[in-house]
């Protein structure tokens, strides 16, 4: 092959052969047709060294270095022409000779001929460095070369800056030649080998084990302390189309998630295999357990997270655009475990307790890990904000899981059995409650709803501000829910006993008395709807303490219902059984109340039980129409036990002069042993002791049924008016 100056000294010979910078046709036209037949040969020799490597695949030692040398020369040579032959120039020629003009045409057509050549023969000189760069295991330099590779048969400007690919018209020739299904093949293969030989030399730089055993696993994370070699590799295999889904996979199902959901034992070292690398070791169950006794320690779980991150650090090096490798990591898994992490640790981890809520530094941990994440690039702030997100709402779940817990406690407490009571205000008297409405009336109320009170206490006397900022209160509003639930509740719970046992039902009446007792005492403290929970208290207490109440008139109601008399002139035994039996049924209920309800409803309550009682038994007395003097004589006996067991059943024998109709169960009595003057006498023309209880038609038929037809009767009969 002859030099360059000597090539171009000729074509400037040729042009200027006539002188005066005129141009000679001819000349001009033998120095093309001289680089014509250069390029021709060259054509030859290249086509001949492609189709060895790449169609025939024969054994070939030419390097294409020489032939890209040559290549250089022959279109420097043709620019000159191209150059000195301007278009304005050549345009002329073309008029005097348009042979001249084909042959311009063809130097055209020959340069874009040597620049697919180039094209190709630059491929292939790749493809050697690669083989080179290989056997010196210089993985970043076959990392470029394999990109420029690509740049080169894909056209792709963006692989490689400074891969200096061809012109698109060079593209679209070269994609049309036989050999470029070859190329493209060849490319692949380099490619998928050098993905392999990264991926087996990060294996030995970043080693992954797992060993499972019939109920338990442990995994084995080794990582390379040879930053620089770890970090090349690292870069080189991320640089490629790498899927790192398997090691994603690894890492969640493996470390990520029982990190979160289990006790894990974790072994950490930097100085494992004599110092060459660092080492995790975690170790757990993997037998399925649904106690949350098992849930591990949120704190240890972050510091278990932190320590998985930290082992892999190493590998986390800045790839490409500014991209690092846990950022890429971060994407397959960061979804999985922020939800994970939240759901899992950072809720189950929210107080149940005001202490608790004082000592809890939660917010603060999960905003150090947030960090963490942040500053290794797995997860992105602005994006990813589950963890900030928790943080914004830690004071509406503790308040939620507060509200809960208490809730819990309360159905619990609720759920005790009323009967389990207890003596409270033992010293507060009748009197001084009278006097003094805030003082509670000494009785009995269920431990349970002692219990209650306690814990309504132990809620208003927590603080709820740990940070001295004004903030939502965080108690607020579950006082009125607890009470609103003692209310629904605790008649449910205990209906039968309620409706079957008079002591559940006192015993309630008096609890809910203690309870507004104790909202009332509350009133500074915030509580809301203060008045209607007081009114809903007593309201309830006594609904269900009337209805014992009522189921109690009912009793004594049927007893009497069967008080008959066995003939006109004698009373019998049977009256005298009821009117006993009533007592009796009085006497129990005694028992059961009079120590448990305050005296004051205690004695309200058996006036009202007496006077419907004796109520029942003066209307069938003053059903007689005739009454012998026997009779009156056995009526007065059965009265007399009335007025002298009635009054043992009060603390206070007095109190039963409150009974509504005892008086006129008392001037009955007398009745039924005085004569007639004396009745009259009691009427006193109305204004007597007879009027406070008895209407006229009722002393004028006891005269009638009491007394023999004579005029001193209807004498008297006539004065009662």
């Amino acid at each position: 092959m002859e030099g360059v100056t000597p090539r171009l000294k000729v074509v400037k010979e040729a042009l200027h052969a006539n002188g005066n910078s005129c141009t000679n046709v001819e000349a001009t036209n033998s120095a093309i047709l001289k680089v014509l037949t250069r390029v021709n040969r060259f054509q030859l020799r290249v086509r001949k060294h492609i189709d060895d490597n790449y169609t025939e695949f024969m054994p070939n030692h030419t390097s294409p270095d020489i032939f890209l040398e040559e290549s250089a020369s022959l279109n420097r040579e043709i620019q000159e022409l191209l150059k000195t032959v301007d278009s304005e120039g050549l345009g002329a020629l073309n008029d005097a000779n348009a042979k001249l003009a084909d042959s311009g045409r063809q130097l055209r057509e020959i340069l874009l001929g040597l620049g697919v050549s180039e094209h190709v023969l630059r491929i292939d000189d790749l493809f050697q460095c690669v083989e080179d760069a290989k056997a010196n295991k210089d993985y970043s330099v076959i990392l470029d070369l394999v990109g420029r590779l690509r740049a080169f048969i894909y056209g792709d400007d963006s692989v490689n800056e400074n891969a200096q690919v061809a012109t698109p018209e060079v593209r679209r020739i070269f994609q049309t030649l036989e050999c470029y299904e070859t190329i493209k093949v060849k490319y692949h293969v380099q490619a998928h080998l050098l993905q392999q030989s990264l991926q087996e030399r990060f294996d030995r730089l970043v080693q992954l084990q797992c060993k499972s055993f019939p109920t338990s696993r442990c995994v084995t994370l080794q990582v390379s302390r040879d930053q620089s070699q770890l970090q090349d590799i690292v870069q080189a295999l991320f640089h490629e189309p790498y899927n790192p889904v398997r090691l994603c996979e690894f890492l969640l199902d493996n470390c990520i998630e029982p990190l979160i959901m289990r006790p894990v034992m974790t072994e950490y070292s930097e100085e494992a295999n004599d110092g060459t690398y660092i080492r995790l070791s975690l170790s757990y169950a993997t037998k399925e357990s649904s106690s949350s006794q098992l849930r591990p320690n949120y704190k240890q779980v972050l510091e278990n997270l932190k320590l998985l991150w930290q082992t892999l650090a190493g590998i986390n090096c800045s790839v490409f655009s500014e991209q690092h490798v846990f950022a890429i990591i971060g994407d397959h898994v960061k979804d999985k475990m922020l939800q994970l992490l939240v759901d899992e640790c950072l809720m189950p981890a929210v107080p149940e307790t005001m202490e608790e809520y004082q000592a809890s530094t939660l917010c603060e941990d999960a905003m150090q890990l947030e960090q963490l994440l942040v500053d290794s690039f797995i997860i992105n702030p602005e994006h990813d904000r589950a963890l900030s997100q928790f943080v914004e709402q830690y004071e509406t779940s503790y308040r939620n899981r507060l509200f809960c817990r208490v809730l819990e406690t309360a159905r619990e407490i609720i759920q005790r059995d009323l009967q389990d009571m207890v003596l409270v205000a033992p010293n507060n008297n009748p009197a001084e409650v009278t006097n003094d409405p805030f003082l509670f009336p000494r009785c009995m109320i269920s431990k349970s709803v002692q219990d209650y009170v306690k814990l309504m206490d132990r809620i208003l006397r927590q603080p709820t501000d740990k940070s001295g900022d004004k903030e939502v209160e965080p108690t607020a509003g579950i006082i009125p829910v607890m009470l609103h639930t003692y209310i629904d509740e605790v008649p449910k719970v205990h209906r039968k006993l309620l409706e079957s046992i008079p002591q559940q039902a006192v015993l309630f009446h008096n609890n809910c008395i203690f309870l507004t007792h104790w909202v009332a005492q509350h009133a500074n403290k915030g509580i809301e709807s203060l008045a209607a929970l007081s009114k809903t208290l007593q309201a309830t207490g006594q609904q269900q303490f009337r209805v014992q109440v009522d189921y109690q008139s009912s009793i004594l109601k049927g007893i009497m219902q069967d008080f008959e008399f066995e003939s006109p002139h004698t009373l019998g035994s049977g009256p005298l059984k009821l009117v006993r039996q009533c007592l009796r049924q009085l006497e129990l209920l005694k028992h059961v109340w009079l120590n448990v309800l305050p005296e004051t409803v205690y004695n309200a309550t058996f006036c009202e039980l007496i006077n419907t009682f004796v109520t029942h038994l003066i209307r069938r007395v003053l059903t007689l129409r005739d009454i012998s003097a026997p009779m009156a004589s056995e009526l007065s006996d059965l009265i007399d036990v009335v007025l002298q067991r009635a009054p043992t059943l009060f603390r206070e024998p007095n109190e039963v002069a409150q009974v509504h109709s005892w008086l006129k169960l008392q001037q009955l009595k007398a009745m039924m042993n005085a004569s007639l003057m004396e009745v009259t006498e009691l009427w006193g023309n109305g204004v007597g002791p007879l009027t406070a209880s008895y209407k006229s038609e009722e002393i004028k038929h006891l005269i009638r049924a009491l007394f023999q037809d004579t005029d001193w009767r209807a004498k008297a009969i006539t004065q009662i008016v």
